[in-house]
This record gives structure tokens, sequence and C-alpha cells, in this order.
């Protein structure tokens, strides 16, 4: 039963539709293509925004926003705060507003601030005596050094001479300098421990309620689920320490809105609108899954009580199992075709992965051993050593480069043919948004690919080290092709599957020292 007040009026807005139009069941929020409604319902939000130029500003710069058709309308959420604001007429108001400036979190955040400040001001104040009483001590330490050297210095000097009563006493010269700099050494640093101490109750105070802040907060965030129960932040976590944003997200703020105003949930999407980030990749218009690390968690709860759909990727998951084909064995190694789809390696689901089944296939081996991987979009060809040996031979291979791979991918946009050259981006995770990776120049692992054009839209890249997502960023990332594989549903435009397939693979054999070579379709 609807509850909205006149208020919360606002926040519902019109989006009719057939009976026939009604989804069966709710969104799985972490794979999905977006209902037509909620398309329908995104246009809606767009149009709205553009007529709103304060809004627009901020949201072309790029802001994640997303759109729950209800029985009666639809609601509108964006991620974080829009316009220096965490509520907005029109949007569903957060889960808890902590950008309130007159709330609890910002009133305390402020105080902790303040004591930052006041530590840097006596820090800085305390700064040229330290300074001083530093020099002091190392100046003190070297001199301390020099003096019981020179003492040592004259005791061998003795000894060469069997002078046994004046080593005797140059032994205790050496000793007395040796107690003598150390008191002096001891003094000088308690004297500058307690310089810096005097900002100690001050650090110890914000400290102590930056974790009393953050524990409350905590306590602030409770979500509901469609059977009307509750969990705080801290209980949907299960005692992890939730990752900062958590809950600040569309889809939260939606379900949450909906299930405090008895409004009955039928579909759900969220999209990027405005320019992407520099790191990673968003594109104009794109509907895109919930994150996993931020909303997994809550929407796992959340949903509890909703009749959802199932994930896509699992759905027909048993019938890609089948199609894996081993092109070659022998006692040591084994290779294979991965259907697009399928694990590489076992995952948290438990479903069946290219390991699981070449062990089903191979029962007397020692393994197998997986020695690289393909995503689980890409298809195409891998080796597994059957055997320890093998396994160690084949990982030397390929941490030395000498393995020879090459991938076969449609673009969205068609390259001049012949067209070549190297990309050399830096690869990340995104640990705010888990599988996603990213582009970083500060954090991410060196990651080189080379590519040729093949003319229109497919292209040949043979990646020089092999990170998570390696060939979807760099032909997608502005910095490198700037031009997505088709399908690509995390750093494209989704499509039905990924056209990126692994064609051709070359090593030696790990015992024969023979080359192989395997080429799909040969």
């Amino acid at each position: 039963m609807c509850t909205l007040g006149s208020e919360e009026e606002g926040r519902l807005h019109p989006l009719p539709f057939a009976e026939e139009e009604r989804p069966p069941r709710f969104t799985f929020p972490f794979c999905y293509s977006p209902h037509p409604l909620c398309v329908r319902a995104a246009e809606r939000l767009k149009g709205e925004i553009l007529r709103h130029s304060d809004w627009m500003r901020e949201i072309g710069e790029g802001k994640m926003l997303g759109v729950l058709v209800v029985e009666g309308g639809y609601l509108a959420a964006f991620s974080g705060t829009l316009c220096g604001k965490g509520e907005l007429p029109f949007f569903v108001p957060p889960v808890f507003d902590l950008h309130d400036p007159f709330g609890h979190f910002q009133q305390e955040e402020r105080s902790v601030s303040l004591i930052n400040r006041e530590i840097e001001r006596r820090e800085s104040e305390l700064r040229p005596s330290l300074e001083r009483l530093r020099g002091e001590l190392a100046a003190m330490r070297l001199q301390g050094e020099r003096e019981v050297a020179a003492a040592k210095e004259r005791k061998t000097n003795v000894e060469r001479t069997y002078n046994e009563r004046t080593s005797q006493f140059l032994n205790g010269e050496i000793h007395r300098a040796k107690v003598k700099w150390r008191q002096r050494i001891a003094a000088k640093e308690d004297e500058i421990r307690q310089k810096e101490a005097q900002t100690q109750p001050l650090r110890e105070e914000r400290t102590r309620r930056s974790q009393e802040l953050q524990e409350w907060l905590f306590g602030q965030f409770v979500f509901l689920n469609a059977r009307g129960e509750s969990r705080s932040l801290k209980e949907v976590f299960a005692g992890v320490t939730p990752p900062s944003g958590a809950g600040e997200c569309c889809a939260p703020k939606l379900l949450q809105y909906a299930y405090r105003h008895g409004l009955r949930p039928l579909c759900m999407a969220e999209f990027w609108m405005g320019a992407s980030p520099s790191d990673e990749i968003r594109r104009e218009g794109q509907f895109y899954p919930a994150c996993q690390s931020k909303c997994k968690p809550i929407l796992s709860w959340m949903l509890q009580g909703l009749e959802v759909d199932e994930n896509p990727l699992t759905r027909e998951y048993d019938k890609l199992v089948a199609r894996l084909r081993v092109l070659y064995s022998d006692e040591d190694i084994a290779v294979v075709e991965k259907p697009a789809g399928m694990l590489s390696v076992p995952g948290k689901d438990g479903l069946p992965s290219v390991q699981s089944e070449v062990a089903r296939l191979f029962p007397e081996s020692s393994g197998p051993l997986t020695v690289h991987r393909l995503d689980m979009a890409t298809g195409g060809l891998m080796v597994l050593a059957l055997r320890e040996e093998a396994y160690h031979n084949l990982q030397e291979q390929f941490l030395r480069h000498s393995v020879v791979k090459r991938y076969v991918a449609l673009l969205e946009k068609p390259m001049d043919a012949g067209a070549s050259g190297v990309i050399s981006l830096p690869i990340s995770a995104n640990p705010g948004d888990r599988p996603r990776q990213c582009v970083s120049q500060g954090h991410g692992r060196r990651a080189v690919t080379r590519y040729v054009s093949a003319g229109g839209r497919t292209v040949y890249l043979f990646p020089k080290t092999g990170r998570t997502h390696q060939l979807r960023l760099h032909c997608a990332h502005p910095d490198g092709l700037n031009n997505p594989i088709v399908g690509d549903n995390l750093y494209g435009t989704p499509a039905q599957g990924l056209h990126l397939l692994a064609d051709f693979l070359s090593f030696r054999h790990p015992r024969t020292g023979k080359t192989l070579s395997f080429w799909l379709g040969q």
C-alpha cells in the first residue's frame, strides 16, 4: 500500500505502461539488460535533468544515476551528492543524509577538522625547535662515533707495542666515551620526545572521535528488505569494515524509499551521464550493473523477499561446460578451447571451471595446474599442466614472455588496414567496483599490448603482459585505441557476447623442448 505524504508526492513520477509490459520478476542488479520500462524511465529522467542547468553542470562532469520502476510510476536517484547536497527535490532522499550541514555527522566532522588544524598549528610552531634538536642529535651521534673510534684507534696502536697496562686504561677510556655519549644522546632524544608529545593528547582525541563517529555512522545506515526486516550497515557487512561510500549508491536509495512508502518494485537500472572519469571507463547513456564491493552485500540483503531474475551468466552455464574441447593432450599438458562465458579457475559460486573439468577428464594427472587464464567472457586457447614439473616449466616461459599469444577482436568502430602500434597503460584493480579494472599511473602494474589492424573492425592483439581485462581496457580507454570491443559490458556497449577470442598459442613443450603451435579452426 502506497503511503506517500504530500511532501513526498514529488518523488514518484508518472510512467504509464500496459499490463503486458510488466516484468515477471525483479532485476538481478549485478548483471542485466535494462528492461524497456527502465529505458523509458531513464529517458524521462534525462529530460528532467536537462531542464535544470545547475544539475546539468555537475552531471556533465560525470555522474551515476538510477531509476526504479514501481507500481504507479518511477523513482530516480543520484549517487553520492549533487550540487553539494545529499537530498534534492525530484530524487529520492539518501538512506541517511550524512551531508546535512546541521546534522551530527557534519558537526562532528567539523570538530575533528578543528582538532586537525590545531595539531597542524602546534606542529608548525614546534617545527623549528624540533629541527634544531634533531640536527643537534645527529651531530651528537656523529661526534660520539668519532670519539669512540679515536679511542679504539689509540688502543690498537698501543697493542702493537704490547703495553698491557696502557691498553687496559684505553679500554676504560672507550667504555667511558660510549657511556658519556649514550647518556647525552638519550637526554637529547628525551627532549625531542617531550616536544613531540605536546600534540599527543590531541592526536589521541582525534583518533578516538573519528572512530566513534565512524561507529555512529554505521548505525545510522539501516536497510530494509522486501519482508520489512532491517539491518544496519555493520550487520550487512558481517564483521567486515564497510567501504567508504557504502549505502550512497543509487540502488540502495531507490529500494529503501520504495520499501518505506509501500511501493512495489518492478525493475531497476543504473546509467552513466556526462564525461568519463580519467582512471576508469564510463560511457554516456550506458547502463551499468551495481558495484560489487559497496552494493553487493547491501542489495543481497535488500532483495530478500522479492522474486528476482536469475543471474544470466549462470543460467546457461551447463551448456557452456559441455562445449569445452580438448585439442591436444599428453602426459604433461592439455591444450583446450575454452568457451566464452566459462570460468578458467573455480570461483566463489562453485561453478565448474576449465581447471575442474580438465581434472575430471584426466583423473590420473597430478594437476591440472593453471599456468594462465582467460577472462570469463573471453573464449579461446588455454594450456594446462598435468604434472608439477610441466607447470614450473610453462610458468617460467610465461614469465620470460617467450609464449606467443594472439587474440582477435571485433571493435565498435573501423580502423585503417595495417594500422599498428603498442599500447602501454598501467592497470590496477578498481577496489570500489570489482571486477572492473582501471588505468592508474600511480598504482597500476605495467601492461603492454601490441596491436595490428586487419582492416574494418577486426584487430589482432598481442599481449606482452597478462593483466586482468588488459585487452579490453587497452582497446576501450581514450589513451589506448579508444575503440571498445563489441559486446564489452564493462567498458563498452553490451551485446550478445564479448567478441574477443584467443585464437593462437605457441610455446615450447615442457619436456621435449619442441615448439608447439595451435590455431583455432586448424
